[in-house]
């Protein structure tokens, strides 16, 4: 596993974790939820070739 992707995970974990303590994500809705963070914290990191406005069409 290379540099960016270790921060992504560690990143995500660290968001995950946080939204977990704070009760907006239950430890059951954890594997979507992280999934889902997971992605958002890529693109922002790596970057998209459309805006995310244009991903839906």
């Amino acid at each position: 596993m290379g540099s960016i992707n270790e921060q992504i995970l560690r990143a995500t974990k660290e968001i995950a974790v946080k939204f977990i303590e704070t009760g907006r994500v239950s430890p059951s809705g954890f594997p979507e939820m992280f999934k889902t963070i997971y992605s958002t914290v890529e693109e922002a990191v790596k970057g998209t070739d459309k805006p995310p406005e244009e991903k839906n069409e």
